[in-house]
């Protein structure tokens, strides 16, 4: 039984109008009255609804859809609320989930077997329509919030950004937000610039990253991958040039024009590029790479710029 109320005024659920769904609740209860009331009250509120009589059909259809969260009954004839979380938290793909029991017992050692199987919240009944609705936006917040966090955390734990096909940027770390202020002044809130967007529509996980120089640093932004339904996730990671010179100098032994050649080197540019960017000929340039290979003891630019890559970072 999938429920979907998306009304524009919960007063007037007879003129149905399309709405953005929130999210999605899987309500589990086995009195028709409280699924009906629960449908409707979050309905409008803009959730998809999905309902469930008993612990097995629940169990069924959250591994069908996977909720965002879970209103459960604690006390249900056969498998009960209790063994229905319990069940959840031990399938790694809806560990995450969070449920609110619904009680009329309120002793507080079912509060806490409630707590105990895993539950996040709970409510009693009978239950306020407007509890409801705070409860389970508040746990969904928190829900995508976490989820957010670990797509960082597999991002590399770097700072990183949530932005959608048009560029508004719906999550941000707090280093991200200080990186972007840094090297982007006239950057509108919540909005990527445009060079940035248009990057974005093109890019690949495997492509070169976006950069932006600001005086001896720079700003490399990767697309790490997709964010679900919210977007695409981007990494960001601030480089120190003169930082890296220096160290180039010191690890492999370059003079300072030969280690400013290998920084260049390592971005991927070429003996043209090099000369127009440090005022040198090409052939300089490629003189400068007959004493850094043997240096750095490699034979060729792309194993030079491995290695440099590996003192630096990506």
């Amino acid at each position: 039984m999938n429920v979907a109320y998306e009304y524009d005024d919960p007063a007037h659920a007879g003129a149905a109008t399309p709405r953005t769904v929130r999210g999605v609740v899987l309500v589990v209860d086995d009195q028709p009255q409280m699924l009906a009331l629960l449908s409707e009250v979050l309905g409008a509120a803009g959730y998809t609804v999905i309902a469930a009589t008993d612990g097995p059909s629940a169990l069924e259809r959250a591994r069908m859809i996977t909720p965002d969260v879970v209103l459960l009954d604690a006390r249900m004839p056969g498998m009960d609320g209790f063994e229905v979380c319990l069940r959840m938290n031990a399938d790694a793909s809806l560990a995450g989930v969070p449920v609110i029991f619904m009680t009329g017992l309120t002793e507080s050692e079912h509060i806490v077997k409630g707590f105990r199987a895993g539950g996040a919240d709970y409510v009693t009944k009978p239950v306020k329509p407007d509890e409801v609705c705070v409860r389970v936006e508040a746990h969904l917040k928190r829900a995508q919030a976490q989820r957010r966090a670990d797509m960082v955390v597999n991002a590399g734990g770097r700072a990183a950004i949530i932005a959608d096909d048009e560029g508004c940027v719906r999550w941000h770390s707090s280093r991200a937000a200080a990186y972007l202020q840094r090297y982007l002044d006239d950057a509108q809130t919540g909005m990527l610039p445009s060079g940035l967007l248009r990057w974005l529509r093109q890019a690949e996980p495997s492509s070169r990253p976006y950069e932006i120089v600001h005086g001896q640093a720079r700003l490399s932004i990767r697309l790490a991958g997709p964010a679900g339904a919210d977007g695409w996730i981007l990494t960001l990671v601030e480089f120190d040039d003169e930082a890296s010179v220096n160290d180039f100098v010191e690890r492999f032994g370059l003079t300072l024009r030969q280690a400013e050649v290998l920084l260049w080197v390592s971005r991927g540019k070429t003996n043209r590029d090099i000369g127009e960017i440090l005022d040198m000929k090409p052939r300089t340039v490629n003189k400068h790479l007959e004493h850094i290979f043997p240096k750095l003891g490699v034979e060729t630019r792309a194993a030079a710029a491995a290695t440099a890559l590996q003192v630096i970072g990506p």
